[in-house]
């Protein structure tokens, strides 16, 4: 008898495949759950078992985000009202190991730096041990919006989101707790100080710690103005470049502006070097690749009828590829010695030690991360961005996926830049970055 039923259910499962491809992904939670119980078993298990149980517990996720919802708007903005800079999160951390407690999660404070924290919630099942960071810190911005809640500290301002990643980071604690029984394993909540510090950074010094020992997955999540409201944005392989900060010093001989002739002028040197600087990215690297050069400052002289002794450029170099940034830096350090020996100046060329590794998403982890998100929200496939982050790190220790989540709304006005003092974001987005780190951590504790 069991044959008879069988048979003709996977028969139809083959033949109404190609529909139901095309309908599962334009439905809702709730809605699968009706398609489950209307249809044979065998119809949606052929294909979609594996996804069933996720998309039943993603439902009730988003109905508990909503519970919180005000909650994490609320801690938002208490941390956007009181920001603190790199390595001086000290009322942040207070703040996240006070609410880590309160939810029953065991915490470990300075973690390699005294603002790191972290939180771990273990599960008597076994499995997989997913990491999830937020960083913490704010930045030297005096914030220029009319908010309500704008900064209270005079030149310091959470405009690159970070009060968010926090406040969203928290929510997902909570769903996490709640629904514990869907977790296996381990999850680690990783709040990092000093992502914006560019030189030694938070990362480097939790991992030096311990924070990542024996994790599997790491998942980090950011607010981008780039894109709007509520869209995920990520890719497979390089994401975010490795930001090489430079210091070239010119030393030269000093004298009279009306005797040039009888000077070594740093000055001349200098806008040489900065133009055959700026012919590597068009004549020495390939032009497909995502690369740039920027002197950023030039300082020398004091008055206009002297020519001084000494001129100093800074910049950055950004790029995507290590093999890239070698050949970049040995043509500069070239560039700068030919021509002062040409001119017969000293000059000097410094690089930031130990910067910040090009951010890679594993391919494999990407691919299933954003098949989770898709369930939340849309989801594009970003280009690689030239900025920098020290998740980076993280990602060299454990298999793993950094993702941007929109927050551009022209009707609310959030339509300014990351790192301007008039950035703002949409707080309807935040219960989607909370869902999406707990639906992350569900579906990684729990892989094969």
């Amino acid at each position: 008898m069991a044959s008879q039923y069988v048979l003709p259910s996977v028969e139809i499962a083959r033949l109404a495949s190609p529909y139901i491809e095309l309908l599962i992904p334009k439905l809702t939670g709730k809605h699968f759950i009706i398609l489950y119980y209307l249809l044979p078993y065998s119809l949606i298990k052929l294909k979609y078992g594996r996804n069933i149980k996720v998309l039943m517990d993603l439902e009730k996720l988003r109905r508990d985000v909503i519970e919180i919802e005000d909650e994490i708007i609320k801690i938002r903005r208490q941390i956007h009202e009181n920001p603190e800079l790199s390595y001086k999160e000290y009322n942040t951390a207070k703040l996240v190991a006070d609410t880590l407690r309160n939810l029953g999660i065991e915490v470990k404070t300075g973690v390699g730096l005294p603002t790191a924290v972290v939180g771990t919630l273990k599960t008597p099942r076994p499995g997989k041990t997913v990491a999830l960071r937020a960083d913490m810190d704010a930045l030297p911005v005096e914030e220029m919006t009319d908010l309500p809640y704008k900064s209270k500290e005079k030149g310091v301002m959470h405009a690159c989101g970070h009060d968010t990643h926090v406040a969203m980071l928290l929510g997902a604690a909570m769903l996490l707790v709640k629904n514990v029984d869907m977790l296996s394993g381990e999850v680690r909540f990783l709040f990092q100080p000093a992502e914006e510090d560019g030189g030694l950074g938070g990362a480097k010094p939790m991992i030096d710690a311990g924070a990542m020992d024996g994790v599997d997955y790491v998942f980090g999540l950011h607010i981008f103005a780039k894109y709007p409201a509520g869209v995920f944005a990520t890719r497979k392989g390089p994401l975010m470049a490795t930001p090489d900060s430079f210091k070239i010093t010119v030393h030269g001989k000093g004298g009279h502006g009306s005797a040039p002739h009888e000077t070594i002028d740093p000055i001349h040197v200098s806008l040489l070097i900065a133009n055959a600087i700026y012919g590597i990215s068009s004549r020495q690297i390939d032009p497909v690749q995502p690369f740039v050069i920027s002197i950023t400052s030039i300082h020398s002289g004091t008055k206009d009828n002297i020519i001084p002794d000494n001129a100093v450029m800074e910049g950055t170099i950004r790029s995507l590829s290590e093999e890239v940034r070698k050949r970049a830096l040995s043509y500069m350090e070239k560039i700068v010695k030919s021509i002062c020996d040409i001119y017969g100046a000293e000059c000097k060329v410094e690089f930031m030690k130990d910067v910040y590794p090009i951010t890679i998403n594993d391919p494999e982890v990407t691919e299933e991360a954003m098949k989770v998100l898709s369930n939340i929200s849309k989801v594009e496939e970003t280009e690689p961005v030239l900025g920098a982050e020290d998740f980076s790190r993280f990602l060299q220790k454990a298999k793993g996926t950094y993702i941007f989540l929109g927050t551009r709304n022209e009707q609310m006005g959030c339509v300014y830049p990351n790192h301007s003092s008039r950035f703002c974001v949409d707080e309807s987005v935040l219960k989607l970055g909370a869902l999406a780190h707990a639906a992350l951590a569900i579906t990684f504790t729990n892989m094969k």
